[in-house]
């Protein structure tokens, strides 16, 4: 059955405290909606509608940047969450399928759990909800079971008897039904409860009444997990980086201490990989298997080839591309940048802009001077080519095959292939100088002394 997916995210979030809308603060470096449109996407959605509310054109671009097929409506007046679901009625009018519904501040709903649903409504439930065993339940909405295991409603905590509070099984607010069934059973929604809202649980008493039969799916209590605060979000993150951690144990990757190492929602690490103490990721890194990551390095945007060395104390910014055993030593900066198998790069370097050859060596100290105050250029660095430490090499400009650069020169013109390049002044040696000059300043700081 082909499904859609409404994720709602007209809320303001007031206790987060903060300009930003509430579905567009990160976890993993990536906005809460965006992992709630990546669920959507684990179950191939042929659509994806996402309501927008407050601070709807922040939330409308965001969505837009993760996938631009996004459909967007908009909830003007905050109604409730049946009313928020209403406003994609129009947008999914010629869609014959399920529709789920997702939460833009709840990130962690995974595939399984969302397949399990789908399997629900295909064994014929008329709308399925999605619930889990609560530890503390009480401001939680109860799942109220029949006699035969079957959701007979869903009731909210400021509206439930003193026998329903007692109830764990807790509602996250996840529903899944037939298209035309959802909207006809939302268009029948009313707002008599202690808040005057339009509750989406309402459409569980509604369909028992038409004889639809309701199904309640569980999951773990932390896969529900919504963020409404700076608390959530610090929570949210530390239960993402604990979930990344032990995924990446468990598919052959070596951490030294992995607490320690921070992922991104969209990082990929082959096999083999060894991620050393105090690595982070930003987004869209791939390390390919052998790779060595070493302490205290920083990446984000950047392709790691096998049997690379990264670190430690290195950082690859977005478009470095590392070829199969390159070497990024300490203290070393690569931007948008190939740097060729077995290239060399070992330390206190910035290399951006540029081709590295295979099997150049790039000595201590080398700048890519790319950037002319309004425009970059690019520095290109033959196979097995020798730069020399301290040297500067102001782009556009090539070093050719083989070809060298002596220490400290600063690197204006082409150099063919197999030549050294030298460009500094000759050395001049004045006798005596540097004493007469320091016995000079030593005098003036002793009458400095003396006068204060």
């Amino acid at each position: 059955m082909p499904v859609a997916v409404v994720i709602l995210a007209a809320g303001q979030g007031s206790r987060m405290k903060s300009d930003l809308p509430k579905v567009l603060h990160k976890v993993a470096h990536a906005p809460l909606l965006v992992h709630a449109m990546r669920a959507a996407q684990s179950i191939d959605a042929e659509r994806i509608v996402v309501v927008t509310g407050h601070g709807g054109e922040q939330v409308a671009e965001a969505a837009r940047d993760y996938a631009a097929e996004t459909l967007l409506v908009s909830q003007d007046e905050q109604l409730g969450t049946a009313h928020a679901v209403q406003q994609a009625a129009e947008v999914l009018a010629d869609f014959d399928g399920d529709v789920a519904v997702l939460y833009g501040d709840t990130p962690f709903i995974r595939e399984e759990t969302l397949q399990n649903m789908m399997d629900a409504r295909a064994k014929g439930a008329g709308v399925v909800v999605l619930g889990f065993e609560a530890a503390d339940a009480g401001r939680y909405g109860r799942l109220v079971l029949d006699a035969d295991g079957g959701l007979q409603k869903i009731v909210e905590a400021k509206d439930a008897t003193p026998e329903e509070m007692a109830i764990t099984l807790c509602n996250s607010g996840v529903i899944c039904a037939d298209r035309a069934v959802l909207f006809d059973l939302i268009a029948a929604v009313e707002n008599t409860n202690a808040s005057g809202e339009y509750y989406l649980t309402d459409v569980v008493g509604l369909a028992r009444a038409r004889d639809l039969p309701c199904a309640a799916i569980t999951c773990p209590e932390a896969e529900t997990m919504g963020v409404n605060s700076r608390v959530d979000l610090a929570a949210a993150e530390a239960t993402f980086q604990a979930q990344a951690q032990s995924e990446a144990l468990e598919n052959g990757t070596t951490l030294s201490a992995p607490e320690t190492v921070f992922f991104a929602y969209d990082t990929y690490v082959g096999r083999d990989v060894i991620i050393e103490q105090n690595v982070v990721f930003g987004p869209e890194v791939t390390i390919e298997s052998g790779a060595l990551i070493r302490a205290f390095s920083h990446l984000e945007g950047c392709h790691v080839s096998q049997q690379a060395i990264i670190g430690p104390y290195a950082r690859l910014r977005p478009g470095a591309e590392i070829g199969n055993g390159a070497r990024v030593g300490n203290f070393v900066e690569v931007k948008a940048a190939i740097v060729g198998e077995g290239a060399k790069i070992n330390h206190l370097s910035y290399v951006g802009d540029a081709e590295i050859g295979d099997d150049a060596n790039i000595g201590a100290g080398t700048i890519t001077c790319n950037y002319d105050g309004v425009f970059k250029h690019q520095t290109v660095i033959g196979a097995r080519a020798f730069i020399g430490s301290n040297t500067a090499l102001v782009a556009p400009v090539r070093v050719g095959d083989d070809a060298m650069t002596a220490s400290g020169s600063v690197v204006t013109s082409d150099i063919p292939d197999a030549d050294l390049g030298i460009a500094r002044a000759k050395q001049v040696n004045k006798a005596g100088l540097a004493l007469r000059l320091m016995n000079k300043l030593r005098a003036a700081k002793a009458a400095q002394n003396k006068d204060e």
